[in-house]
Formats: C-alpha cells, structure tokens, sequence
C-alpha cells in the first residue's frame, strides 16, 4: 500500500507498533554474516518447526525473527528472547528444544547457553549486563539486531522514516542542511570531512542535475561495519539518503556495494523495492511532489573504488581510477554533476540527526569530533565484533573495557587503526582518546573503523609489510609515486623481513615515503607510508634488530629466529608433538620435550598449542 502523506505514515506507524504490542515474547535470532557462517539458519529453522509443533506462536502469542549483526560476533550463533533480555550464545540446533522447553514454556534458564564473563567466571543471564554491550551507545547500528531488515513495517515500528517524513513536511533544503552541520556529523567513511559543509557546497553549484550517493565499498582487512548496516537496517540508509538529495535537490543515486557481500545487496535491493511499493522511493514521496529514486551499483572489489572519484568514474561505467584533487566532486562528481557521497554509516546516522535532533546528536562525542563511531574489533582480542562508541572514549576502554582485553592474557602490544593505510599505536597510547583529531596527529587515522589488536606475538615489520603487500595489489598504478613508491617500499621490508636488510634502508625507507605522501594522486597512494611510517615512530628498534642483529624477537619473519624449548617451563604435556607437522620435536610423557632445529620449519605450530609459555624465540 502506497504511502501518500506524513499523516498516513504515522496511522501505519500505529497500526504496526499496535501488531507488533500484541506479541507477548519475541525470539530473535541473529542471521549476519557471522552467524550464518556458524550455522544460524539452522537455528532459526530448528526454532521454526518447535514453535509450531508446540503451537506456542499461539499460545504465547510468540514470534520468531530473524535479525543483523548482533555484534558480539565471538560468541554466535546468538538468540536473544525478550522482553527479558535473555542471551544465549553459541546456540546449535541441537540446544532448540531445551529452549523451548524450558525458556519459552516453562520461563526457565537454560545455563550453559548464557555468556560467562571470562573475568568473574559468573554467568550473565541478561545482554544489557554485559560489558561488550552495556558500554556501548547505538545510534547508527540502534536497530541491529531489533527488527528483521526484509521487512519495512518492523522498521516503521521503530520508528523508521520519521525523519524524512520531518524534513519533507517541516523543514526547507536549507534547514535539513542547517542541522546536519549544527549535528558536528563528520563523514564516517575515513575522510572525516564536515558533512553538512559538503552538503552545501553541492547545492549551491549550479547545475540542472545532482545525484546523492552511497559508498558501501568496504574494503578495509578486517572491517565489517557497512556490510553489517546494510545487512540488518537497510532502510536507515535509504532514508538518510532520500533526507540528503532533498536538502541538495538530488534526483537519483546510487548505493556503490561490493559484490562480495551478497547478503547486502539482497537486502538492500529488497529495502529499495518495498520503499518504492509505499511511496519512500520514487515520484511525489509522501506526497511532497519531491522525486527521488535509488539504484544498486555492484563493484568488483577493487579497494582504489572506495576512493570518491575512483568510485564515481566505475558507477558511470568507466574503469575506477581516481582523478587530481582540485577537481571536487561536490561540483564535478559522476557524470561531471554535482554529487554527495557518504559512506553507509553516515547516512544511518542522518536519518537518526533529523528525526531526534541535531542538538541531541553533538552533545555526544567531542567538540570537534562529535556523535558515535562504530568499530569492528577484531585480532588478538577476547571480544571480536562490531562496537559503536561515543567520540573521545579511550583506546584502553574500547580494547579492554568492551573487548575484554588480550586473548590469552597476553601483553598488549599494538592497535592498528584506519585500515591498511592507517597506522599501528603502542602500548604509551592505550588512554589516547578516539576521534579524528587525536588519531592523526598520533600518526594513525580514523578511517571507516577497523580496529585490529595485537600482542606481543606480533612483528611489527612484518605488520607494515603485510599491509604494504595488500596496497600494492589494490594500487590501480595510475600514477608512478603510487604504482612504483608502494612496491619499492614493500620491496624494502620484504628484505628486513628475510633477513637481508642493510644499514642505511630506514633512512631509504622515510625518504621515499615523503615522495609517496608528497607526490601520490590520491588518498591510497598519500596514505600507504602510513603502517611503515607508524611502526618506524614507535617500534623502531624492532627495524634496528631486524637489520643489525638479524633477529625477529617475536618469532614470526621465519629467517630471523629458531624455537627453543623452555626446562623450567615445559611439562611434557604433548601437544607440541602432536601439533608439530613435521615431526621436529621429542621427549618422554611429563619430560622435557626437545626441538630438531634442522628439521623445524618454524611454522610456530607448537608455540600455539603451549599451554605454559615453553616455546620461546632465540
């Protein structure tokens, strides 16, 4: 049913939240990603057939939905059951029928599905109690996990497209643009720029076409953020993006997704399609006589395409190559038109600014880096997921206080922020505060929020080598600092990391970066120095030890080093040996166990499986 006024979206706004009231318990199961992988489907599936079998849909008035990411991506398959909140984590198929049995009918706990905290061992029964999401502040991701992402009215139910109905009945093109920049909204996809600042740049260029774009290219090692906006709240995006074309008098975009993230693209094109069918999408929206529609846009996974121009230059067909900077695309962006491209994150956060308020929105965060900022924690970290925090919250806090701190227990060693072009922080920055400002001038970078941690096992060579490979490969080597700069360098740490480094490469190393930085075309190739550059300021010595004394102390660049095993540490437990791929490694039941260093490979197999710190790096 078509839509054709804000009045008639607030009376389905009623009709849906009265629906929605009458269920008494909800069963949510998480279906990201993440959760599929680790075999949700079968989850909800297995649920499905125990509900109706046990008539309990009717009953209890009970339903059964299936939701995005519900972020502690560690702990899935996830199910939640409200409105009591209860949590379990890890669900198989298998477990269905005890909650069924013992949660849904007899009100009971089944305990050894709830999450122990690995610090005080005690189970919690509840999710808001658990620090990974009760220190936590949702505003992009506040519908994740809440509401099914294939269905529009669950979103109308949480109030969804309010906002847009505001800025088309209540506020002019200039008011929207207004708030955004009262907000303090920086785009969220790495730049950092003012958004309500691009706005209006872009609406006052003169042109009889203006298209509002959405970059969901994310390409980022270890980052999941868009993806999983666009999997579990499509519709935010949308809305945020029919808000932006009315403030600058937009009249078609695009949604630039990648074609990896197959669940994206599904649910987004279902989004747009059910937008369209009630008059969200399209010709005279809400009855405004404002026209705007939506298109998808696949690319083929190369990273440069996450670059503004490099994007714009594949939606229009071409081959995604970035173009000189003093062209900006507020004035000449795709098809030469005046267009506004924002990452996934930001448009989730506009629709949110316009329905709640811009005052509400810069009250969080800092002064200049203002609102929420969603990350993806991942590496040696307990607590791998998805996290959206206010602006100024500590490194330490996120890493430790939601992500419970080192797997293992082992000492932290580095945090990689930013991306592959981001840099990679000391321990000495752990109480750094996360914003833009305070990121860069730390020699790391916001970036779109991935946030890789690192222990004491980690190289910090071989980590800028590793990303420097991945820039190499993505590098669309239009312009010579880039396609030569990036691979000489990457070149040089290959070398250390072999152990063939010479005295006099660091200074080679930071002269050619300068060139990179000072000379590359684009944003790739200006910040690729930025892994070496920040390893070289804050773990030097390791550059030093691994030219000069042909050591690599944490045992990863495999010429540099040989294991040992500890006689005060070892046990003679016998996971070393059976670990042990080739067969290196001897000894007796609750004996010291030896290495053959002829015949260890130095995969670090054993080391992994050590239970007592014996297999130690010479």
């Amino acid at each position: 049913m078509r839509i054709k006024s804000a009045k008639s979206l607030e009376s389905v706004t009623k009709k849906v939240r009265g629906e929605r009231e009458k269920i008494e318990t909800e069963v949510l199961v998480c279906a990201g990603t993440g959760c599929l992988a680790n075999g949700s489907l079968g989850v909800t599936e297995a649920l499905d057939r125990a509900i109706h079998a046990n008539g309990l849909d009717v009953k209890l008035s009970l339903g059964l939905k299936t939701t995005g990411c519900h972020g502690f991506c560690e702990q899935g398959p996830l199910v939640v059951i409200q409105p009591k909140g209860i949590f379990y984590r890890g669900v198989k198929p298998k477990d269905v029928d005890d909650i069924v049995e013992k949660t849904l009918k007899n009100g009971e706990i089944v305990e050894r599905l709830l999450y122990r905290d690995p610090n005080t061992k005690k189970r919690v029964e509840q999710y808001v109690e658990i620090p990974f999401y009760s220190k936590q502040q949702r505003i992009a991701l506040r519908n994740i996990g809440k509401i099914d992402p294939s269905n529009i009215d669950d979103y109308f139910a949480v109030g969804g497209y309010a906002g847009l109905a505001k800025a088309l009945t209540k506020m002019t093109p200039e008011e929207v643009i207004d708030a955004v920049t009262k907000s303090g909204l920086r785009g969220r996809g790495g730049g950092g720029f003012p958004t309500g600042r691009k706005w209006k740049t872009c609406a006052s260029a003169p042109a009889d076409t203006r298209y509002v774009l959405c970059n969901a290219d994310e390409g980022d090692p270890g980052a999941f953020m868009d993806r999983s906006i666009c999997e579990g709240d499509p519709h935010a995006v949308i809305e945020g993006m029919v808000i932006g074309a009315w403030a600058v008098g937009a009249h078609e975009g695009y949604i630039y997704v990648r074609e990896e993230y197959p669940l994206a693209v599904k649910h987004l094109q279902r989004a747009i399609e059910q937008a369209r069918e009630r008059g969200l999408l399209g010709d005279d929206i809400l009855g405004s006589g404002f026209s705007y529609d939506i298109h998808i846009a696949r690319g083929g996974g190369a990273f440069v395409c996450g670059e503004s121009s490099a994007l714009m230059k594949s939606v229009a067909g071409e081959i995604g190559e970035p173009r000189a900077k003093y062209v900006h695309s507020v004035i000449r962006g795709l098809h030469d038109k005046p267009t506004v491209l924002n990452n996934v994150e930001t448009w989730a956060d506009v629709s949110w600014i316009i329905a709640e308020g811009a005052e509400k929105y810069a009250a969080l965060g800092t002064e200049k880096s203002t609102g929420t900022k969603v990350f993806s924690l991942v590496g040696k970290v307990k607590n791998t997921g998805l996290v959206e925090v206010p602006m100024g919250i500590t490194l330490r806090e996120i890493i430790f206080g939601i992500g419970g701190g080192i797997i293992g227990n082992r000492p932290f060693k580095a945090v990689q922020t930013g991306g592959p072009s981001g840099g990679c922080l000391p321990e000495s920055k752990l109480d750094l505060t996360v914003d833009f400002d305070s990121l860069t001038e730390a020699g790391s970078m916001m970036g779109s929020g991935g946030m890789i941690v690192m222990d004491d096992h980690t190289c910090m060579v071989d980590t800028a080598r590793y990303f420097l490979k991945f820039l190499v490969d993505e590098s669309c080597g239009k312009c010579v600092p880039c396609r030569e700069g990036v691979h000489q360098l990457h070149q040089m740490l290959e070398a250390i990391c072999r152990g063939d480094g010479r005295p006099g490469d660091i200074e080679k190393i930071e002269s050619l970066s300068d060139v990179i930085v000072e000379a590359s075309l684009c944003a790739l190739g200006k910040s690729a120095p930025n892994p070496v550059l920040s390893t070289l300021r804050y773990f030097r010595a390791e550059y030093e030890t691994h030219i000069n004394e042909k050591k690599c102390a944490a045992g990863v660049c495999r010429n540099l080093f040989t294991f040992r095993i500890s006689e005060e540490k070892c046990t003679g437990c016998g996971l070393c040996l059976k670990a042990c791929p080739v067969d290196c490694i001897t000894g007796e039941k609750k004996q010291v166990h030896t290495i053959d260093e002829e015949k260890c490979t130095r995969c670090g197999a054993c080391r992994n499986v050590c239970n007592f710190d014996a297999v130690e790096v010479i």
